[in-house]
């Protein structure tokens, strides 16, 4: 069962040692942990997205690519804490567009953790 990243402490620690990989629709950041699960975080600011209405937007539309990817997230050899930060573009995509966009995130973490564990 995964679980979410709530607390700002959790957030903040995936922000300062954390790993930035960034899209036409989302900024990624990842961090190794040494959990059984991978745990996800999201965040849409009201300076990049506006009203509440389309933040929310986002935020579901990234919970539900997160979700997509399971089987992606899967092959990865170790646990990762995983914060989405969504961008403008999001809003004018359904959900496949920013699906593609983190499986190609996720390959690239597969590939990096290959070469030299993340942090």
């Amino acid at each position: 069962m995964r679980q979410n990243l709530r607390d700002s402490r959790e957030f903040q620690r995936v922000y300062r040692n954390g790993i930035r990989y960034d899209g036409v629709f989302i900024t990624v950041f990842v961090v190794e942990n040494d959990g059984l699960n991978h745990r996800l975080g999201v965040t849409a600011s009201k300076k990049a997205l506006g009203k509440a209405v389309q933040r929310n937007r986002a935020k579901r539309l990234l919970r539900e690519t997160f979700r997509s990817n399971e089987t992606s997230l899967r092959t990865l050899a170790k646990n990762y804490d995983w914060v989405l930060n969504a961008k403008a573009a999001v809003l004018s995509q359904k959900l496949n567009a920013p699906r593609q966009e983190l499986e190609g995130i996720i390959e690239r973490v597969g590939r990096q953790e290959q070469r030299d564990p993340l942090r």
